[in-house]
């Protein structure tokens, strides 16, 4: 097996070099499949994503966390209040053809998972993959979560892009997560994954290139943007749908690099879905409609983006369900003042 560093100067690996790699995705700046306005939500199937203990090898549950009975309830919701599109956060939640070795106990069929996606495009809410390729996030990747970088991990991660986008008949989106990978968001990891510099950037468009190749639409969490301003907007390439994300009450651009960054991303030209989230206060996400619909160029908003960050079992029922709610009060303000 090469090394990485053999790898990165492999003939195939000089494709991703930087600027020529960038031109290329930037040809594909615009999507071939608008789509309505978004009012999404995200949806765990998948929860094999935080930290590592207490195995430091392969930490799984050993049983999918996720209620059948809740997932229904939760997306039946979301049709009664006219929310559109899903993102399923996949992780182990699925018995891949291409990789059977990462499926939990629990985890779905092929057949379950696109009779359910049949489902959901029947009642009208669009279902988009997520595979989050961040080191923080990829505890769902067992062995290859310690491969990072490595021809191995590179083969997996395309192997599982193209199955997906099988799976889900070429979607119009494709998220890759790519949230929160630095020191302080693994500080109570055994196992400690960072990439940066030129191996970071190598590596995310790796992943945009197996997206476009299934002539899909990248979809990433925007935060790398926050500490590395200058070179996220001189290299993320236009194509890629960006998601900034922010969960607190206060929508002041003075105060907060992250509320600034939604203004940073717009002035650059790329096209957003605002996410906001429940998980610590119910006033965050008609914040963000109101912040974001007042402050971005309609042209560049795509939509919004629902998070309760909570498992999709009846524990958390409730906080899903006010999450629901919480984006039908949004919607019927945002679009009372049109």
């Amino acid at each position: 097996m090469l090394s990485r560093r053999t790898f990165l100067k492999t003939g195939a690996a000089s494709v991703l070099a930087a600027g020529t790699f960038t031109n290329l995705v930037s040809m594909a700046a615009e999507p071939t499949k608008e789509g309505k306005f978004i009012w999404g939500n995200l949806l765990h199937l998948g929860r094999n994503m935080w930290g590592d203990a207490p195995s430091a090898l392969v930490p799984k549950t050993g049983k999918l966390v996720c209620d059948d009975a809740v997932w229904e309830k939760i997306t039946n919701e979301m049709q009664a209040v006219g929310m559109n599109l899903l993102v399923i956060d996949l992780g182990e939640g699925v018995q891949y053809k291409s990789h059977p070795e990462l499926a939990v106990n629990g985890s779905w069929s092929i057949e379950k998972l696109q009779k359910e996606l049949k489902r959901l495009r029947s009642i009208g809410i669009e279902p988009i993959p997520k595979l989050n390729f961040s080191a923080c996030h990829d505890v769902w990747l067992g062995e290859y979560s310690h491969m990072v970088s490595t021809q191995k991990y590179y083969e997996v991660c395309a192997d599982l892009i193209q199955e997906v986008c099988e799976i889900f008949d070429t979607p119009r989106f494709f998220h890759l997560g790519m949230d929160e990978e630095t020191a302080r968001h693994q500080s109570t990891y055994e196992y400690v994954v960072i990439r940066q510099g030129e191996l970071w950037w190598h590596d995310f468009l790796y992943f945009v290139e197996q997206v476009n190749k299934q002539n899909v639409r990248p979809w990433i969490w925007s935060d790398y943007c926050w500490d590395h301003k200058e070179e996220f907007y001189k290299r993320m390439p236009k194509c890629v749908l960006q998601s900034n994300w922010y969960y607190s009450r206060s929508f002041d651009p003075t105060q907060s690099k992250y509320v600034q960054a939604y203004l940073d991303l717009d002035k650059a030209g790329y096209d957003q879905v605002p996410t906001g989230s429940n998980w610590n206060n119910d006033e965050n996400f008609e914040g963000t409609v109101e912040f974001c619909s007042k402050n971005l160029s309609p042209e560049l908003l795509k939509g919004f983006l629902q998070t309760a960050w909570k498992a999709t079992t009846e524990e958390f029922l409730d906080r899903q369900l006010t999450a629901v709610a919480q984006v039908k009060a949004a919607k019927e303000k945002l679009e009372g003042t049109k």
